[in-house]
C-alpha cells in the first residue's frame, strides 16, 4: 500500500469514478476533467462558507503527479485558507483509489481557487456580513 495522502478538508466535496468518456488518446483521464472536479469542489466549499453566487478568477500552482486511469474513484478534498472582502482562497487536493488495486490511495494533484462573491449584476459582492 502506498501512503495515504492528507487531504486538506476533513470530508470529501466529491467522489466520482472516472468512466471512459473522460479519456484522452493516451487513454488516460483528461486534466480539464480533473480541473472541472477541483472548480466544483472549490464552489461547494465556498458555499458551506456563505451563500453567495460566484465566479471562479483564478487556478494557482496546479501540478498532476500521477495520471488518472477508467475506473478509479476520484476523491476531491476542499478547504477554506483565506476568506477576504469578496474572495475566498481554497486548498483543493484530489487523491485516486485506484481500480486495479483499491489498497492505493495516491494524490493526483492539489491546487488553490480563488473565488469572488458576485451580486446578481456580477458585480464583486461582500462573501461575509453585507
Amino acid at each position: 500500500m502506498t501512503n495515504q495522502p492528507r487531504p486538506p478538508g476533513h470530508e470529501p466535496a466529491i467522489r466520482i469514478v472516472m468512466m471512459p468518456k473522460d479519456t484522452n488518446a493516451e487513454g488516460t483521464i483528461f486534466g480539464g476533467v480533473i480541473l472541472s472536479l477541483m472548480d466544483q469542489a472549490a464552489y461547494i466549499e465556498a458555499m458551506r462558507q456563505a451563500h453567495h453566487r460566484y465566479v471562479t478568477v483564478s487556478f494557482k500552482e496546479t501540478e498532476f503527479h500521477k495520471p488518472v486511469y477508467v475506473g478509479d474513484v476520484l476523491t476531491v478534498y476542499a478547504e477554506t485558507t483565506r476568506i477576504g472582502r469578496t474572495s475566498l482562497n481554497i486548498k483543493v487536493s484530489v487523491c485516486a483509489r485506484r481500480r486495479l488495486d483499491p489498497d492505493e490511495n495516491v494524490e493526483v494533484t492539489e491546487g488553490e481557487v480563488i473565488i469572488v462573491a458576485v451580486d446578481d449584476n456580477g458585480k464583486p459582492a461582500a462573501v461575509l456580513g453585507g
